[in-house]
């Protein structure tokens, strides 16, 4: 079952459309696991950002040419989780959220149109947030083995995160997506 392009067009301008909707109430219903880590609230909505952009070009035609940034993406993100002190399960449920927006805020354009259409949106979108989290989860890991290996083993009460490296790190993958999606277009 394959959407087709107008379809997928259809789906993708709505998650840009609402992205900082979605973006906003992802932030809410995380609620003090947000801010009371070590990573700024900014930072996570900057990274929430970057995920529904991705997602926006992986439901459309570019998806394939796209397909490598969301696993950069999704294991950064990963990463950015580990240092924000999250268990992996809170990883995997955090990311359950970007299902659930995405299914409430596309219902309207899905349910319009003819239901193989919508169903193989709902789909493409399910096995992109199915890999999404995989490859979280995986990132999320190797960051808490190098931070035991780093101290012997030792988990350390207070780590030191350097923001302008996270940030620096979200700007390349920016790029990244952009350097991609120009490439392609």
């Amino acid at each position: 079952m394959r959407a087709s392009q107008p379809a997928l067009l259809a789906a993708g301008r709505v998650i840009a459309e609402m992205r900082d909707s979605m973006v906003s109430q992802w932030a809410d219903w995380l609620g003090d696991r947000i801010t009371a880590r070590t990573i700024p609230r900014s930072t996570v909505e900057r990274e929430f950002r970057l995920l529904f952009d991705v997602m926006t070009e992986m439901v459309g035609p570019l998806r394939r040419e796209v397909n490598t940034v969301w696993f950069h993406v999704c294991e950064h993100y990963g990463r950015i989780a580990s240092a924000r002190g999250l268990a992996a399960g809170e990883v995997v449920e955090e990311l359950q959220y970007l299902r659930e927006l995405l299914i409430r805020n596309l219902a309207p354009v899905l349910v319009a149109m003819r239901a193989r259409q919508g169903m193989a949106i709902m789909l493409q979108l399910n096995r992109v947030i199915d890999k999404g989290i995989a490859v979280a989860v995986v990132g999320y890991t190797d960051a808490l083995v190098a931070t035991l290996f780093s101290q012997n083993g030792v988990p350390s009460a207070g780590a030191h995160h350097d923001f302008g490296e996270v940030d620096r790190q979200l700007d390349s993958l920016e790029q990244e997506l952009h350097r991609v999606v120009k490439t392609i277009k």
